[in-house]
């Protein structure tokens, strides 16, 4: 950007170094800043902006340039730039510059700043971030601009008659700052300068501050300082006792190791000393152990000899029981052959007896059977004719019973019309009653209906004019803490206008 800014300066069109040089008979000159009529003055000082109008060789380029004059004890009033960073140089004596962040760069490290420039100086105010720029009381202040666009943009100030609140509908302002319409009114009516406002001693005052900010991060910076050495030192003093831990844990662990060494041989020697005499006394237990085993080989062959004896005589003993349980197996083998056969004769015996029987009561049941069949006939043939003449005695008294039936039936349809007829009139009398009540209880529920609107409207309101006069309590105490708060506000005014006209007076009389 800087390099195709003086290509343009140099080289192009008519207002180049060069072409002033070889032909000063152009109409075209150099732009002086300090000859052109500014383009806002007033009794705080000037400022001048140079556009592609007034310096052709701006054309092109992607810069602009601006400067501002500011007497003494005066302010370049609190703005933002919305289109383009501003890149500025002190040119002539010195001042203080006041930069805010954004609310869109608070979160990504933004940090607000004020910063003293003298002549050669040169500062950045990143786009969107509000600045002021304040000479001091004892000298003017002058600086150079460039900005990083050559469109048409208005810087947007915050105060004076220039203030972009003033663009703002009143009532937003009034709720946004939760004042009333008078505090507005004096808010933004209180300066009555623009763009350039006389600020005695803000440069000062911003000094101060920046040295005790300074002041409080040397401090910070110190007792930052002084808190690492202290954490060095300590480091220094842990790691000093860890290695002497270290040391004594390692005499320790040499200590020990000795004293296992030591323990070891000792336990190796008694080891050795228990080994010979295990040995010896394995010896002379393998010693006992084969004598004993002699004798124990004596004493089994002799208990083998024994046992072989007792084994014949006792294969002799089985041998003679197993003869004899043969024999009575036998025995009991020819009994039991007997006592099946003999059991067998008396099954076939029982067997014949109970065919006998079973044959005997077979024709017993079959002379019983043909028997019942004749009675049974006997007996149907004299149920038939007893049902016959019983027949006949039921239609008798079916007849009878039918004309005893007409005769009920005529006397219960009469004695029926009879009761119907009563049950009619008591019915009439009934719906009568009925109807009367009826209309006495709606008659009762009218009256109580009405009563109870009555007293609901009553009720509702006496809550009415209870809710009216809650309210105008509430808005007679609201008028009354407003009434409090802008009176509050107005001496607050007061009290800050009369501050500044006696601050005012001190800088007239010692001017």
């Amino acid at each position: 950007m800087e390099a195709q800014f003086m290509k343009t300066v140099l080289r192009r069109g008519s207002c180049s170094f060069f072409d002033n040089q070889k032909n000063k008979k152009k109409s075209s000159k150099l732009f002086n800043v300090f000859q052109e009529k500014p383009d806002f003055e007033n009794c705080n000082g000037w400022s001048t902006v140079i556009n592609r109008k007034k310096l052709p060789a701006l054309k092109g380029s992607q810069i602009g340039i601006y400067v501002v004059n500011l007497t003494k004890g005066s302010m370049m009033g609190p703005h933002w730039n919305p289109m383009a960073s501003e890149i500025g140089i002190a040119i002539q004596g010195e001042g203080m510059v006041r930069v805010v962040c954004s609310n869109s760069g608070t979160g990504q490290g933004c940090k607000n700043m004020r910063f003293k420039v003298e002549e050669g100086d040169v500062f950045v105010v990143p786009r969107f971030h509000p600045m002021a720029q304040m000479a001091f009381n004892n000298n003017s202040f002058v600086f150079v601009g460039f900005s990083t666009t050559t469109k048409k943009h208005h810087p947007q100030y915050l105060t004076g008659r220039a203030s972009v609140l003033r663009t703002l509908d009143r009532h937003i302002l009034e709720a946004s700052f939760n004042v009333a319409n008078t505090t507005m009114q004096q808010i933004l009516e209180a300066q009555g300068d623009s763009v350039i406002l006389e600020c005695t001693s803000c440069a000062e005052e911003e000094k101060r501050l920046m040295e005790e900010e300074k002041w409080r991060e040397e401090e910070e910076a110190k007792k930052k300082e002084e808190e690492e050495r202290r954490k060095e030192e300590e480091e220094a003093r842990k790691a000093e006792e860890e290695r002497r831990e270290k040391e004594a844990e390692e005499a320790r662990k040499r200590e020990e190791e000795e004293e296992r060494k030591r323990q070891e041989e000792e336990a190796k020697e008694k080891e050795e000393e228990r080994k010979r005499q295990e040995e010896e006394a394995k010896r002379q237990e393998e010693e006992i152990r084969r004598r004993q085993e002699e004798e124990e080989a004596r004493k089994r062959q002799e208990e083998e000899e024994i046992r072989r004896r007792q084994e014949e005589e006792e294969e002799e003993r089985e041998r003679q029981e197993a003869r004899k349980r043969q024999e009575e197996k036998e025995e009991e083998a020819a009994q039991r052959e007997a006592e099946q056969a003999r059991r067998e004769e008396e099954e076939a015996e029982k067997r014949r007896q109970e065919e006998e029987e079973a044959r005997r009561q077979e024709e017993e049941k079959e002379e019983a059977r043909r028997r019942q069949q004749e009675e049974e006939t006997e007996e149907a043939r004299r149920r038939e004719e007893e049902e016959a003449v019983k027949r006949q005695q039921e239609e008798e008294a079916q007849r009878e019973a039918r004309r005893r039936e007409e005769e009920a039936e005529t006397r219960r349809k009469q004695e029926e019309e009879e009761a119907r007829r009563q049950e009619e009139e008591k019915e009439e009398a009934r719906r009568r009653q009925q109807e009367e009540e009826t209309t006495e209880e709606a008659r009762r529920r009218e009256e109580e209906e009405a009563r109870r609107k009555e007293e609901e409207e009553t009720r509702r309101k006496q809550e009415e004019e209870e809710s009216r006069r809650r309210e105008e309590e509430e808005e007679e105490s609201r008028r009354s803490e407003e009434d409090a708060e802008r009176e509050k506000q107005k001496r607050g005014i007061n009290k800050k206008l009369r501050k500044r006209s006696q601050a005012d007076m001190n800088g007239y009389s010692s001017k």
